[in-house]
């Protein structure tokens, strides 16, 4: 493939998409281990708000590369490649997580595969979609004879869009939460709502990389971090608590706290990359995390605990954000040092490190 050199990586990067990894386990630690709702806990509520969004913010960055030569050879082979990484693996442990972790295989995998959410393996699926949509947008791109930033601000605008259907169930049957009167079996079956619900997230760290340097300004700038905190606040309060806005303008603060709070964590990390690079054991450990990222999402599901009493004492005795957060985060931590460790067991194979884990 013909591409200029690499630059080298940004471990802060790296590091910041290892603390994502460990907010995912934590939520399905609390919430498929501990059976807490959210609704109970005083962490999984805020944590929910930008976890996912800022995961697929990361691989919106990690998507653009200045140096990709786009012609059909070079789009045909992302692809299919992207299609093996991502499908492959989503299938095997798919099939095997629904063995291992219920009674009846048939039935389980009936049912998981009519859900949207694929009995959690619905990420690496919707995050398959994304990469198509944005190379064959990028080809598309590459044949126009002006450069400009329209095209892409347009697709974020439309992906915006859509996204807004998510939450009016009055105009829109498939909209989230909806009491569904109609069927929705190729909205589940495909995943295709989650890619609703996320691709703006996904273009927006796509947009964030092209202007790179821009971005480095306006972040820098002495107003742009305390605007966006007195924002951020206002946001999530009126989301998790106030409900100032309701119906379909209750989104707006949603919406908002979600870029935002992605936006700060973005900001936190390159602000002290220094304490995130591999000579600091913080940096280490986040680093290793986040380049295994795959290899943990699809392993994981195997290791999480089964303890609703601590989601039943959490829903019956006084806690707080601390308490909460730290049981789910070390426990998280230990099944993600399992999957580590799986994972270093299965990539000894050459043939499992390809297939399974993207690896050749």
């Amino acid at each position: 493939m013909e591409t200029l050199p690499k630059k080298p990586r940004l471990e802060w990067l790296d590091a910041m998409r290892g603390f994502t990894m460990i907010l995912v386990v934590a939520n399905h630690v609390s919430q498929t281990g501990f059976m807490q709702a959210v609704k109970f806990s005083s962490s999984l509520s805020f944590l929910i708000l930008f976890r996912m969004p800022l995961f697929f913010f990361i691989s919106g960055f990690l998507a653009y590369k200045a140096s990709q030569v786009w012609d059909v050879r070079n789009l045909c082979r992302l692809v299919g490649k992207k299609l093996r990484i991502q499908i492959i693996p989503t299938l095997v442990f798919f099939f095997l997580g629904m063995a291992v972790l219920y009674q009846d295989f048939f039935v389980a995998v009936e049912e998981k595969f009519h859900s949207p959410l694929k009995g959690g393996y619905w990420f690496t699926i919707a995050l398959l979609y994304m990469f198509i949509i944005y190379y064959l947008f990028a080809y598309l791109e590459s044949k126009m004879r002006w450069k400009s930033w329209i095209p892409i601000t347009l697709l974020f605008l439309v992906s915006m869009c859509v996204y807004e259907t998510c939450y009016l169930p009055n105009d829109f049957w498939w909209a989230f939460g909806y009491r569904k009167t109609k069927p929705t079996t190729f909205l589940d079956d495909t995943c295709l709502i989650q890619v609703m619900l996320y691709m703006p997230f996904f273009l927006y760290g796509n947009i964030v990389h092209r202007y790179w340097d821009r971005a480095q300004r306006v972040m820098d700038s002495k107003w742009f971090f305390p605007l966006i905190v007195v924002l951020v606040i206002l946001a999530t309060m009126d989301s998790l608590k106030w409900h100032v806005m309701r119906m379909q303008w209750a989104v707006i603060p949603l919406t908002l706290a979600r870029f935002i709070l992605l936006t700060v964590t973005f900001m936190y990390f390159r602000h002290y990359a220094k304490y995130f690079t591999k000579f600091t054991w913080v940096g280490r450990t986040l680093q290793y995390i986040g380049r295994r990222t795959l290899d943990i999402y699809l392993i994981h599901y195997l290791f999480l605990p089964n303890l609703p009493g601590v989601g039943s004492f959490f829903k019956a005795n006084q806690h707080n954000f601390a308490i909460d957060l730290t049981l789910a985060v070390l426990i998280a931590l230990l099944v993600i040092g399992f999957s580590c460790v799986t994972s270093n067991i299965l990539r000894v194979s050459p043939f499992f490190k390809k297939y399974l884990f993207g690896r050749s």
